[in-house]
């Protein structure tokens, strides 16, 4: 077999993995749900040892908890998860953007450009619901990752993308509550033309500011449905064993 080329097992296995993060991340499973496998076997059609290597690697990204004895878990989230992870975003975003702004060139300027009109344009066309969109999301996520690509630090930006994946669990709990999204587009333009005109502390002061409200409005909306502070607690105690 040539290298590089994936077996009908490894395209499975990752197909699996894909698709349960997706579900986790989308809260089609929600968090602190039981993990079993019978029932995970019925959604994902794979084989025992391929959810277990799935479940595996989403305990490593943090999507996950393995409890001692007791099997796998959904991870939950909760205002201590949430704080944290808003924090270390922003750390990361920061010098993702710096780096990128030292080192982007002109089509990395025009790809920022285009994406965002992308995203813009759906969202015009699907009016005030246009948070409910996967398209949009999709979307949303190209937009930001755009900004940061010419960063040159493959592990970085891979560190990043996980980290705005944990997020958006986040997001889209709170869109099933909130009244009306803010006026998102306003923002991404304003950070859109500070990483053209290359505007260094600009541009990381508007994507920390837009983390951060982003963060209390997951706050307002939707905190009912996060962990209690003793109960993370464990979970925290759970996740650090299993790694």
């Amino acid at each position: 077999m040539s290298r590089g080329l994936k077996t009908g097992g490894e395209t499975l296995a990752a197909d699996v993995l894909q698709r349960m993060r997706t579900d986790i991340i989308s809260c089609v499973l929600k968090p602190g749900a039981k993990l079993r496998f019978e029932a995970l076997r019925d959604i994902y059609a794979a084989s025992f040892s391929t959810l277990r290597e799935a479940l595996s690697r989403l305990v490593a990204e943090g999507l996950v908890i393995a409890e001692d004895h007791r099997g796998f878990l959904v991870a939950p989230v909760s205002i201590a998860d949430l704080n944290d992870l808003t924090d270390v975003r922003i750390l990361i975003e920061r010098q993702c953007l710096e780096r990128a702004i030292a080192h982007g060139d002109d089509k990395w300027e025009a790809d920022i450009i285009g994406t965002f009109h992308r995203m813009d344009r759906l969202q015009n066309r699907l009016g005030s619901n246009y948070y409910l969109s996967e398209e949009w999301t999709k979307l949303h996520g190209d937009f930001h990752f755009s900004l940061v690509t010419a960063c040159q630090s493959p592990n970085l930006l891979e560190i990043r993308q996980r980290l705005f994946e944990r997020a958006h669990r986040y997001r889209r709990m709170s869109s099933q509550f909130r009244p009306q999204w803010r006026a998102k587009d306003v923002e991404h333009r304003m950070i859109m033309d500070a990483v053209i005109r290359r505007e260094t502390a600009s541009a990381q002061d508007l994507i920390e500011r837009h983390i951060r409200e982003t963060t209390q409005n997951v706050l307002k909306h939707a905190s009912h449905l996060f962990t209690p502070p003793d109960q993370d607690d464990g979970h925290r105690s759970s996740r650090l064993a299993a790694e």
